[in-house]
């Protein structure tokens, strides 16, 4: 078995570290960072999300395992104090897994083409003035957005940004996407759907900005992608076909981690 590690710079997940590394030699587990069996991420989502986009080129080939030591734990099973059950949970030979499904960006602005996987959403904003986007569904013109931004979740994603702006929660069995819309301008002259519109997969959306000064796209929170030229940007994104694995342990449904994540145990 062939495992990689992803942890967070604060000092509790590195003392986690080198804890696990410990039980992990004497067990005789591989540690490779090129070609993993196994990611596990030591932190919290962030450094999930870090971990997946890590690896996104071997997600047909690895499972993920996160710890917790940060503020917010929806994709961790374990708790820092819970080396021991992470290391039984490897020893065994076969993993009861389960998957959540995943988005593919693709971003052209003249001849530059960028493609992204997404775990929890893209978003699409500016960094002054308002946003104008062309919002196309299966390249059909939906509606002409003004406002401040655009987001587009996955299901596990919807219980991020996506929540906070009203979208609904969205079970990962659903394969689907989410559009919700970022202090739409609506007026007489000026309007929107205002609502979020939750599409199949098979459906692509299709974003248009024009006459944005310097928008930028974030995938998953993590560095933004600048445009600096006034060339219009094109934002298309749909439900992959890949999927991340995730090792099951301790059989935490959906709802469950919702719950956990917003309510309390």
């Amino acid at each position: 078995m062939k495992i990689a590690l992803v942890v967070s710079r604060s000092n509790k997940s590195q003392e986690v570290k080198q804890a696990l590394l410990t039980r992990l030699e004497q067990e005789s587990v591989e540690i490779d960072e090129k070609h993993p069996e196994i990611v596990i991420s030591i932190g919290g989502d962030g450094t999930l999300l870090k971990a997946f986009h890590q690896y996104t080129h071997r997600l047909s080939n690895v499972h993920f395992l996160a710890i917790h030591t940060g503020n917010l734990g929806f994709y961790t099973d374990f708790l820092d104090e819970e080396l021991e059950d992470v290391v039984a949970c490897l020893k065994e030979k076969t993993h009861q897994t389960y998957q959540y499904p995943l988005l593919r960006v693709n971003i052209v602005q003249s001849d530059k083409c960028i493609s992204h996987m997404v775990l929890n959403e893209v978003t699409v904003k500016t960094l002054t003035g308002t946003l104008v986007c062309e919002v196309s569904i299966d390249d059909a013109l939906f509606e002409i957005f003004r406002g401040d931004g655009l987001c587009v979740c996955t299901p596990t994603g919807s219980t991020g940004l996506n929540k906070s702006l009203g979208g609904a929660l969205l079970h990962p069995k659903m394969e689907a996407m989410q559009l919700t819309e970022i202090a739409a301008l609506n007026n007489r002259v000026y309007k929107t759907i205002g609502s979020p519109l939750i599409l199949p997969k098979g459906e692509s959306v299709r974003l248009i900005v024009k006459d944005a000064v310097s928008p930028f796209v974030v995938i998953d929170n993590i560095d933004p992608i600048h445009f600096e030229t006034q060339d219009n940007v094109e934002i298309t994104v749909s439900i992959s076909e890949e999927h991340i694995h995730f090792i099951n342990y301790k059989n935490i449904d959906f709802w469950m981690r919702t719950k956990n994540s917003f309510i309390g145990k």
